[in-house]
């Protein structure tokens, strides 16, 4: 064995033995800086000895830089090393000196050593960095590991010599919102980044290296001296510190490569790294957390928490490197206006008066020109959030501050996300507390359950702005005429309070919010509109997705469960708030369409219009033929094809779509081949297409085995069959190709669905999507449920799965299989989650034994 084959085997058997203390299970916090540190130090002597053998005699000198130069290595991260020259030597002008350093970075390859490197003189160094605020920031945490003392003295008094703090600050600072911009300005994403995110390990370090710039120490201890940081918030940093530290290092450990991220593959097996167990498999506690839920809720507690500590110390270094000359200009005895921000009279007035607690957010929300906190403001209440106590909660001062914020017109989603950032709003409202960082693995929300509330009442407040009326008209219409938004705001903070206690959260819900509007003497009739809101929040999304809109009954239900058209104008208000804050990809613009649908039939119905099927049909039909005319239909020219057609459909078609198929397929009735038309939704997004042919049994299957295909998803199937034995189905598909080219598509979706359906032949195997790895990380049970309707002539087959491609097509092949009629499909994709309806007809449907067969391979196709 070689020389450097034994080296490498020596560092190999070293580093897995010090990676030992980090892989335990029962290893803390406390250790794994002095883990790292001996990774770091492993690596020192490796590289010291190819040094030497090496053979530099010359004074140059071996850096560390970076991660590496901390003092820190983690499992996976790169050695980053900086080979040091005098001025007056260049590798460029000397072969030998470049053979010489090649031999050595490849000789810390065959090492084993994850090298990166780079070969600079001192003059170098100080161009690039004065250049590039990445290598000056490398630069910045330079260590000697071997060679000359000297050369490396020299280059960091140059350096720090020319090192301008004040853009320093600035560089890095707008650095990290650039940063932060990239993960949504959150440290609550699904997935966050341990080093990068917002309240990341990164966050710490930018700290560090503005002090360090400015000089004014080098690490927490030396802030702690310089007064730039308390000793309680040192002792925050480091806790928090440690926790990310471990997070990382077990997070390449799990990987075995650098990885970062908290990715739903590790979840759970580094939640099981912490000692969070799964619950027994006998268990009934339905409140019972995840182990990834509980890794997860602990990591968003220590970013939340370094979020808080970054930003008082970056303000209180800006502070010192930019003291301000403009005098604070006094809003009360309590508070001044400090070039902008909200400034404590004294360090100590949250102590002296708790009360001053809330009153700093309503003073944010109401006087003008106030765009956030200042640094001695935020370390004021960070070092006072234990005052916020029972005793401070039952406070009736206290109670009545939080009312008035509540009740502003303005600011209301800036203060509370300030409340929240600042802990404020968890120590105020308890059962805030609880879901703050709480994860909801159930493939819909892509947010905590904290931050999708104050989503939601983001989204509410918008209803109220001028500014966004484009964004919703119809809810911004409505909202214009609703005399009190702050009960929309408070139905959104507690519409979800009650997420992870098990039981109905909405039932759980309305009980807080009940003794929430209590406590802050809310009028009894307020009080019941939120306590309605809260409960039935869910209520009208499942209506208008899971039902035929087209039978009054479920309309009356409806109406009878809303009562008044205030009550009905406040819940479809919030739903549409409430399902744009679950995921940016839940909403769209056909669910806008069935909800608001779903709102003006129950205003009729509530308005004492109930509606008669023969009225509604024959005012559809009226309005149908005046659009008729306007594109010159000829006279009687529908006729042909209204006779086929009985009340179901003029129902559950609106009177535009009966005339856009009036004119699409009055001159084919009867003519015995498929007819496909296509056009861009009149929604707003997606494609809607009609077909016309001969029925078959397969028929539906067929139609979404070609859009399986084409990569097509189906939001909404309406099927119909005409009295002279032709079905008329009716899609609502979107694509990602569109908008672009929704005209090529309409035409490859006319001829070659027409050629499909006309072709026949046996019904083509479904693709084989691969499903993404959240539905991997967290699968939901599937679920298949089949009942007869209310008036017991047709059944509701209601399906609920993890998504994948193909998925409606397998379901599709099942019901054809059996000869299953299908009437109604309301297709419900809720993120990476389906919940599907249909109503369906079929005489194996009569049989006890025919259902469980059918159930049973739907089941597989699910699965």
């Amino acid at each position: 064995m070689t020389d450097l084959q034994a080296l490498r085997s020596r560092y190999r058997a070293q580093k897995s033995t010090i990676l030992e203390a980090i892989a335990s299970p029962g290893t803390t916090t406390r250790g794994v800086r002095a883990t790292l540190g001996k990774l770091s130090a492993l690596a020192d002597g490796t590289l010291k000895i190819l040094w030497r053998q090496a053979g530099f005699t010359r004074p140059f000198a071996l850096i560390a830089v970076g991660g590496f130069g901390r003092g820190e290595l983690f499992p996976y991260s790169d050695v980053d090393v900086l080979v040091l020259l005098p001025n007056e030597h260049s590798p460029a002008n000397d072969a030998q000196l470049k053979t010489q350093i090649e031999g050595f970075i490849g000789s810390c390859w065959d090492a084993g050593l994850e090298i990166g490197s780079s070969v600079r003189t001192v003059a170098e160094c100080l161009e690039e960095a004065a250049r590039d605020v990445t290598v000056q920031t490398s630069l910045l945490e330079a260590r000697l590991i071997t060679g000359s003392a000297e050369l490396f003295a020299g280059f960091e008094r140059q350096f720090f010599s020319a090192i301008d703090p004040g853009a320093f600050f600035i560089a890095k600072t707008l650095e990290m919102r650039q940063r932060h911009s990239k993960f949504e300005d959150t440290p609550y994403a699904l997935e966050p980044n341990c080093k990068e995110s917002p309240g990341g390990l990164r966050d710490l370090q930018v700290i560090l290296w503005v002090a360090k710039a400015a000089g004014y120490g080098n690490d927490w201890d030396a802030l702690a001296k310089s007064g730039l940081a308390t000793a309680f918030e040192v002792q925050q940093i480091k806790h928090n510190e440690a926790v990310l530290r471990l997070i990382r290092a077990r997070l390449h450990l799990l990987a075995r490569r650098r990885e970062d991220r908290l990715v739903f593959d590790l979840q759970n097996a580094m939640a099981q790294s912490f000692g969070f167990e799964a619950p027994p498999d006998n268990t009934d506690n339905r409140a019972f957390v995840r182990p990834s839920e509980a890794l997860m809720k602990r990591y968003y507690w220590s970013a939340k928490a370094v979020t808080q500590l970054n930003q008082i110390l970056l303000l209180n270094i800006e502070e010192r490197l930019n003291p301000s000359t403009q005098a604070p200009q006094a809003i009360n005895a309590r508070f001044y206006d400090k070039a902008g921000l909200v400034e404590v009279a004294s360090d100590d007035l949250y102590q002296r008066e708790p009360h001053a607690i809330l009153e700093t957010f309503l003073i944010y929300q109401t006087t003008p020109g106030l765009k956030g906190l200042s640094a001695r403001t935020l370390r004021a209440l960070y070092n006072a959030r234990d005052l916020m106590n029972g005793k401070f909660r039952n406070d009736p001062v206290n109670r009545e501050t939080f009312k008035q914020i509540m009740l502003q017109r303005s600011g209301i989603t800036h203060a509370m996300r300030l409340m929240n950032q600042t802990s404020v709003l968890g120590r105020y409202l308890w059962a805030f507390r609880k879901i703050v960082g709480q994860m909801q693995h159930d493939l819909f929300h892509v947010y905590t359950v904290d931050q999708h509330i104050l989503m939601v009442l983001r989204n509410v407040r918008r209803f109220f702005i001028v500014e966004h009326a484009h964004e919703y008209p119809f809810c911004s219409q409505l909202a214009a005429g609703w005399d009190k938004p702050w009960i929309l705001y408070t139905a959104a903070l507690f519409h979800d309070i009650a997420k992870g206690r098990g039981g109905d959260h909405s039932e759980l819900g309305a009980v807080e919010a009940r003794r929430f509007c209590k406590q802050h003497a809310f009028s009894k009739e307020d009080t019941q509109l939120i306590e309605f809101i809260v409960h039935e929040h869910l209520t009208m999304s499942r209506v208008a997705q899971k039902s035929d809109l087209s039978d009054p009954d479920i309309v009356a239900a409806f109406a009878k469960r809303v009562g008044n058209e205030r009550y009905l104008t406040a819940l479809y208000l919030f739903t549409v708030a409430d399902i744009r804050g679950t995921s940016p990809k839940v909403w769209n613009a056909w669910k806008g369409k069935l909800l608001e649908d779903l709102y003006r039939l129950t205003l009729r119905v509530l308005g004492g219009h109930a509606s008669d099927p023969h009225d509604e049909v024959e005012a559809r039909k009226r309005d149908a033929l005046i659009m008729l005319a306007l594109h010159a239909q000829p006279f009687e020219a529908h006729k042909r094809l209204w006779e086929t057609l009985d009340v179901g459909y003029f129902l559950r078609h609106d009177a535009a779509d009966i005339a856009w198929h009036t004119r699409q397929l009055s001159r084919h009735v009867g003519a015995g081949k498929p007819i496909v038309r296509a056009r861009k939704s009149p929604v707003g997004e997606g494609l809607q297409v009609v077909v016309y042919t001969p029925d078959q049994p397969d028929l539906f299957a067929r139609i979404c085995g070609y859009f399986d295909q084409g990569g097509f998803s189906i939001l909404d199937a309406r099927v119909h069959t005409a009295n002279n034995g032709y079905a008329m189905d009716t899609f609502q598909v979107v694509t990602s190709a569109l908008p672009e080219h929704y005209r090529e598509l309409t035409s490859m979706v006319e001829s070659e669905l027409s050629r499909v359906l006309a072709e026949a032949g046996p019904l083509p195997p479904p693709s084989r999507g691969r499903v993404s790895r959240r539905v991997k990380s967290f699968p939901i049970t599937p679920r298949v449920t089949l009942r007869p309707d209310e008036k017991g002539q047709r059944w509701l087959l209601n399906i609920s799965a993890s998504d994948r491609v193909g998925l409606l097509y397998c379901v599709a092949r099942v019901l054809a299989r059996h000869k299953i009629n299908l009437q109604l499909a309301k297709i419900n994709t809720l993120g990476e989650r389906v919940d599907d309806t249909f109503l369906i007809e079929g005489p194996e449907l009569q049989h006890n034994r025919a259902q469980i067969e059918i159930e049973t391979e739907l089941m597989e196709a699910l699965a």
